[in-house]
C-alpha cells in the first residue's frame, strides 16, 4: 500500500458530513449577493463602475475554491491526515486572500472602508509591519497544539479563529494589492522586502512541526481527542454509530511522518506563492523602470517645452 493511501473509504461518513450542504447555501447566497449588489443595485452606490468578467471570474473561483477546502471532503481529510490540513489552511490564507481582494470592485471597497468600524480596522491592521505581525502571529500561534487541539474540539472556536485569520490575511495583502487610492499599496524593493519579511516569520511555525521527533497534536494521535473533533464535523450520533478508533484506520502514513509532510507542504505552497508574486512585483518594477526610461530619452531627443 502506498503512502497516504486511504485504508477506510470517506464515504462512511455520509452525505452531510462529506459535502457540507448547509455551508453550500450560504456560499450560493453569498455570490447571489455579490452579483446582485454589483449589477442590478450597483446604481445605489456612487462612482460605481459596470462588473468586469475578470472581477466576476475571479470572485467565482474564489468561492468555488473556498467551497473546495471548507464543504468538500478536503474539509472532513484534513481532520483525519495533518498534511491535507497543511494544504488547505495555506490555500486558505494565501490564495484566497488576493483573489478576493482582486475579485471586489474598487467602487465597492470604497463604499465598504466608509463606514467607520471597518475604515478604523483597516486603518491600522493594514499598515505593512503591523498586518506582517498581526497574521504571522495569527497564523503560528494557531499552531501551537494546545492552541491547535482546543480550536479544532470547538466548533465556536474554530469558526472565529478561521475568520480572524482570513480578515487578517486580507488585511496582510492589502499592502501589496490595495486596489483604491486611499490605501496605496507598498511599492518596488518594499514589496520584494514585505514578501521576504512575510516568508522569514512563517518559517518557525512550519520547522516546529517538519522538525519535531514526536507528534504535536493530539488531534491526529489521541484518539479520545480525534473522536470529539470527529463528532464535531460528523454529529456525536453518527459518529458514534461507526465504531472508529482513530485517524490511522484511514491512512497508512504514521502520525509523525503525516506531520512533517504537512510541515514541508504549508512551507512549499507559501514559497510557490510567494515566487509567482514576487515575479509579478518585478515585472511591474522592470516594466515603470523602461517607461520612465523612454520618457528620460524623448525628453532629451525632443527638450521642446511642453505650454
Amino acid at each position: 500500500m502506498n503512502r497516504g493511501e486511504m485504508r477506510v473509504p470517506l464515504n462512511i461518513f455520509g452525505f452531510k458530513a462529506l459535502w457540507s450542504p448547509y455551508f453550500l447555501v450560504i456560499l450560493v447566497i453569498l455570490t447571489a449577493l455579490f452579483f446582485l449588489t454589483t449589477t442590478k443595485f450597483r446604481g445605489k452606490f456612487e462612482k460605481s463602475e459596470p462588473l468586469t468578467i475578470k472581477q466576476a471570474v475571479l470572485f467565482s473561483l474564489t468561492i468555488i475554491i473556498l467551497y473546495a477546502i471548507k464543504g468538500s471532503p478536503l474539509d472532513l481529510m484534513g481532520h483525519l491526515m495533518f498534511y491535507v490540513h497543511g494544504i488547505t489552511m495555506v490555500i486558505f490564507v494565501l490564495l484566497l486572500p488576493p483573489l478576493f481582494i482582486k475579485a471586489i470592485p474598487p467602487w465597492l471597497w470604497e463604499s465598504l472602508l466608509k463606514m467607520r468600524v471597518v475604515k478604523a480596522v483597516f486603518t491600522v491592521l493594514t499598515k505593512p509591519v503591523i498586518a506582517i505581525i498581526v497574521f504571522n502571529g495569527l497564523f503560528s500561534f494557531y499552531h501551537i497544539p494546545a492552541v491547535f487541539d482546543l480550536v479544532m474540539q470547538n466548533r465556536f472556536y474554530h469558526g472565529s479563529y478561521s475568520i480572524l485569520l482570513f480578515v487578517a490575511a486580507v488585511c496582510m495583502w492589502w499592502s501589496l494589492l490595495s486596489p483604491i487610492s486611499d490605501y496605496r499599496p507598498l511599492s518596488g524593493i518594499k514589496k520584494v522586502a514585505f514578501l521576504f519579511a512575510n516568508g522569514m516569520l512563517m518559517t518557525p511555525a512550519c520547522a516546529m512541526i517538519i522538525f519535531a521527533n514526536t507528534p504535536l497534536y493530539a488531534t491526529y494521535s489521541d484518539p479520545e481527542i480525534w473522536a470529539k473533533v470527529m463528532s464535531l464535523c460528523v454529529g456525536s450520533d453518527a459518529f458514534a454509530n461507526l465504531n472508529l478508533s482513530g485517524p490511522e484506520l484511514f491512512s497508512s502514513m504514521n502520525v509523525l511522518d503525516d506531520q512533517r509532510l504537512g510541515g514541508v507542504v504549508m512551507k512549499m505552497i507559501q514559497e510557490i506563492i510567494y515566487a509567482v508574486v514576487l515575479a509579478q512585483v518585478f515585472f511591474e518594477w522592470y516594466r515603470k523602470d523602461q517607461e520612465e526610461s523612454e520618457k528620460e530619452v524623448k525628453q532629451i531627443l525632443d527638450p521642446t517645452p511642453v505650454r
